[in-house]
């Protein structure tokens, strides 16, 4: 079992930053993947990013990429999101997941475990 605690949210202004973060509990394995995802009002769930808890390769969405970085601190079982360059279309509840299996995915269905979200808004 794994349990993830997103944390980071809030309210910022279009063009600001914020740094969200996702701290994991329980049997969390060097063959571990974490990934953030998103859903806005009416909108399904998107894939944001994703890192390799192993050799910590990531992969991101490609219309996030240059803005948001995934990073991972082994010692505080711990995966960050920082979001740069914030835009009102980011807004959404960030949610953190986690799979087991080195490689990154992209696709909601492939994580077991879930946080329970993050609220982000980012007004104009």
């Amino acid at each position: 079992q794994v349990q993830l605690v997103e944390s980071g949210g809030g309210l910022e202004q279009a063009g600001g930053s914020l740094r969200l973060s996702c701290a994991a509990s329980g049997s969390i394995a060097s063959s571990t993947t974490v990934g953030w995802f998103r859903q806005a009002p009416g909108k399904e769930r998107e894939f944001v990013a994703a890192v390799s808890w192993s050799d910590g390769s990531t992969d991101y969405a490609d219309s996030l990429k240059g803005r948001f970085t995934i990073s991972r601190d082994n010692a505080k079982n711990t995966v960050y999101l920082q979001m740069d360059s914030l835009k009102p279309e980011d807004t959404a509840v960030y949610y953190c997941a986690a799979r087991g299996g080195r490689r990154t995915s992209n696709l909601a269905r492939m994580y077991g475990y879930w946080g329970q979200g993050t609220q982000v808004t980012v007004s104009s």
